[in-house]
């Protein structure tokens, strides 16, 4: 008779590494799991999102006024007796932008000096440019642009497109989040949650910068007492307790979810190391990410690793630049020369080559590249050079499958201050995304708590201003 086991110990010998736990579902493996076919014809099969943390400012960036180049010093006054707030701090003069301003492409957008690398490919772009926001402030803005709703605990767009489409490949994530190296932005991992949605949904986070950017894939080298028998012995007792716990429970998708989780973990066991794996890139496609260089080594890793994620059959990838904070994100309140343009310099050459490479290898044919932020910034100054937060608009702009190149939808007024015409929201950003991979955004729904609910809440139309 063999001696008893204490609960801590008979999980420490049978679930050290994820992958492990996983193997003896792997081997029972036989078919992979296709994915759920949209319901009419897609132009993208896969997306790729670049995520501002922290308010990206329009008007140094992308919307072009000259109304604060001549009135620079003056005090801002919109007339007709608007109210003038701004978030944290009294609302200042009115302030130029401190970068240059230039028209680019055929399609003669304005871009500023703080964007070179982008710049030379606005003819690939389709620009919306008067996003309106319903908060301005740090925690609701990003849930309303990731979740389409500004209270936690929904589902995030990544975690939709899962659960609608699931992945192009069995061994690999439906939906991967790479969150900025010095750390996840504001909200945190709620930023990447399946919500209310089977739990599986919810974004796989990979730290590119980390010694394991993917934690718990093998056991740890030390535990010489997991062996080929302890591991199948205990595949039979939890195959049996997961039944038992499964059939008491029927509409607890959390046992499920993580039985899943541990199948892919287990599959990623495989297809992890060569999919994290730089080395077999050429030294010109570092450098063209900028991995060569300080300020761009981090960003610029992400997004070559985004195009290898989606080149492997990841779905929807979302890429991050900045963290949550007051500093070395977009959230610019002190100093936008100096803070505006790191982030900047940090992130427009990697962005541009990997709009460069997803075209030159046929990607962006099917891939879907977005850029956006969760609102932008007043054309007065907060402080000295700063600016503050502004929910009233910001931009983001679409390249690739399915997009008309070279073109803008929307304005905002002579300021920079307020969305005005062809205005655009959260819930039109998502509907028009999900339009592009063949999903209806009024037909997507879940119910939950008695009420059917769905990304774009009860909003959104598709803005087929930029489709092509």
């Amino acid at each position: 008779m063999q001696p008893s086991l204490h609960r801590r110990d008979f999980l420490g010998q049978l679930t050290t590494g994820l992958g492990s736990v996983a193997l003896a579902s792997l081997f029972n493996h036989e078919t992979a799991t296709a994915a759920t076919p949209p319901p009419f014809a897609p132009k993208a099969k896969r997306v790729i999102q670049l995520f501002m943390n922290g308010g990206a400012s329009q008007c140094d960036l992308f919307d072009y006024k000259p109304q604060l180049i001549a009135r620079h010093g003056q005090k801002f006054d919109p007339g007709s007796g608007a109210r003038v707030e701004a978030s944290v701090s009294i609302p200042g003069a009115v302030m130029k932008s401190p970068f240059e301003w230039a028209q680019h492409g055929q399609c003669g957008r304005w871009v500023s000096s703080a964007l070179p690398h982008l710049a030379k490919h606005v003819d690939d772009m389709a620009f919306l440019m008067a996003m309106h926001s319903a908060s301005n402030v740090h925690g609701p803005a990003s849930y309303l642009q990731t979740s389409g709703f500004v209270l936690p605990g929904f589902p995030c767009a990544g975690s939709w497109i899962s659960f609608a489409l699931g992945s192009l490949a069995d061994n690999v994530p439906a939906f991967v989040a790479l969150p900025d190296g010095r750390g996840l932005p504001y909200n945190g991992r709620s930023a990447f949650t399946s919500g209310f949605l089977p739990a599986n949904h919810q974004g796989t986070i990979i730290n590119a910068s980390a010694p394991q950017p993917m934690t718990h894939l093998q056991p740890p080298a030390g535990a010489t007492h997991i062996t080929a028998t302890s591991r199948q012995e205990g595949f039979e007792l939890l195959r049996e307790m997961n039944h038992a716990y499964a059939a008491d429970r029927p509409d607890d998708s959390r046992l499920t979810a993580r039985i899943e989780t541990y199948e892919l973990a287990a599959r990623l066991q495989l297809a992890a190391p060569e999919l994290l794996d730089l080395n077999g890139e050429s030294e010109a496609t570092k450098k063209l990410y900028g991995m060569d260089q300080p300020h761009t080594v981090d960003f610029g890793k992400r997004c070559l690793l985004s195009r290898r994620m989606i080149e492997r059959g990841v779905r929807f990838v979302q890429v991050w630049s900045g963290h949550g904070g007051g500093s070395d994100n977009w959230d610019n309140h002190g100093d936008i020369p100096k803070e505006l343009g790191s982030a900047a310099r940090s992130m427009d050459q990697p962005a541009a080559a990997l709009l460069m490479d997803l075209k030159a290898r046929g990607l962006l044919e099917d891939t879907l590249l977005v850029w956006t932020t969760e609102f932008g910034r007043m054309p007065f100054s907060q402080g000295s050079v700063g600016r503050d937060h502004n929910g009233g608009t910001f931009v983001s702009w679409f390249a690739g499958a399915g997009i008309k190149p070279g073109v803008s939808f929307g304005e905002s007024d002579e300021w920079s201050w307020q969305a005005q015409r062809d205005i655009t929201t959260s819930y039109d950003f998502h509907a028009t995304i999900l339009h592009l991979l063949g999903i209806n955004h009024e037909k997507l729904n879940f119910r939950n708590s008695g009420i059917d609910r769905r990304l774009t809440d009860v909003h959104g139309r598709v803005v087929h201003e930029i489709l092509a």
